[in-house]
């Protein structure tokens, strides 16, 4: 009775669907309705030859939909991987860059072993420099949640692979992409992790460099830091002696110049409080400071000129 109940009822519940309903049918095995074009194929590999298929066509909403599907259907079969990174390369070919990252990540975190696994960390670190250099997403999608989305992928990358080819490279550029930013402790102590976790990479150089810069950005601040640009010049003038043939040290050399026109600057300035402040003897100290120890700079000339109207006031007292 069951059965002939259910067969009436099917065939009743046929004669009233519109066509646009057509589609649905019984399944014993699931107990639900189903529409056979939200089912998947019956066995991983058809239903990626038939996602791969709309990819290579370039009916990037077809294809997601059915990579989406195998994964749902299939997820522990090794044409869940290979699904998943093509998620992220349809994301990548459309330009949104951070939803591409999102899909490759979850590649390594959910598929580990997959051959893909050095592609992918090589595409997050090429997306990483892509916002590292300004650029920005050609197509709507979420919202970034960082101002800066490389400071994440470069540090995803490194963790990806901590001792993988591009590991002290990301780390360097996690330190350029902080100073950029103005975030200068950080981008020391990214850089500071390149000479002590890679201390054989091509970027322990460019980092002692980098490491310099930032203390003399730091000193270069409104508030005047003076250990910090004292800090700065004495890394550079470490950097030049440790590499004296390397083209940084050019510029290492012109930052040297720069921080101790600072260095004349402030002491000129101290003698000049002093000297408002009637404390002659103070003001000379640092006058000559500046005289002796920074002659080339051209405060020194200045310098000068005060000490004589100091010296002048001084015999006046």
């Amino acid at each position: 009775m069951k059965r002939l109940f259910l067969l009436i009822f099917t065939a009743l519940f046929l004669a009233s669907v519109s066509p646009a309903n057509a589609y649905w049918i019984w399944t014993p095995k699931s107990g639900k309705w189903v529409n056979p074009k939200t089912m998947p194929k019956s066995t991983p590999k058809e239903q990626f030859e038939l996602s791969k298929g709309f990819y290579d066509q370039k009916k990037y909403e077809e294809a997601l939909r059915e990579f989406k599907k195998l994964l749902k259907a299939y997820p522990k079969s090794a044409e869940a991987a290979e699904s998943q990174y093509y998620m992220g390369r349809i994301e990548e070919d459309q330009g949104k860059l951070y939803e591409a990252y999102q899909a490759y990540q979850k590649v390594i975190d959910k598929y580990p072993f997959s051959e893909r696994i050095q592609e992918v960390n090589e595409r997050e670190f090429k997306i990483a420099e892509s916002f590292m250099s300004g650029e920005k997403r050609k197509a709507m999608g979420m919202t970034l949640p960082v101002e800066n989305p490389a400071i994440e992928i470069f540090t995803k990358v490194i963790e990806n692979s901590t001792y993988g080819p591009l590991a002290a490279k990301a780390q360097y550029k996690l330190g350029l992409v902080l100073k950029g930013v103005a975030r200068y402790y950080e981008a020391e102590d990214a850089f500071d992790k390149v000479i002590k976790n890679y201390p054989d990479s091509e970027w322990v150089e460019p980092s002692k460099f980098q490491i310099a810069s930032c203390r003399a950005a730091v000193s270069r601040s409104p508030d005047y830091d003076q250990g910090a640009a004292s800090e700065a010049k004495e890394k550079f003038e470490e950097f030049v002696r440790e590499h004296p043939d390397a083209v940084l040290s050019r510029e290492a050399e012109k930052n040297i110049q720069e921080l101790k026109d600072q260095e004349a600057a402030s002491n000129f300035n101290i003698a000049r409080f002093y000297e408002k402040q009637k404390a002659y003897e103070s003001a000379n100290i640092y006058y000559n400071e500046v005289i002796n120890n920074y002659s080339e700079s051209p405060w020194a000339a200045k310098a000068v000129e005060r000490l004589k109207i100091v010296e002048k006031m001084e015999k006046k007292k």
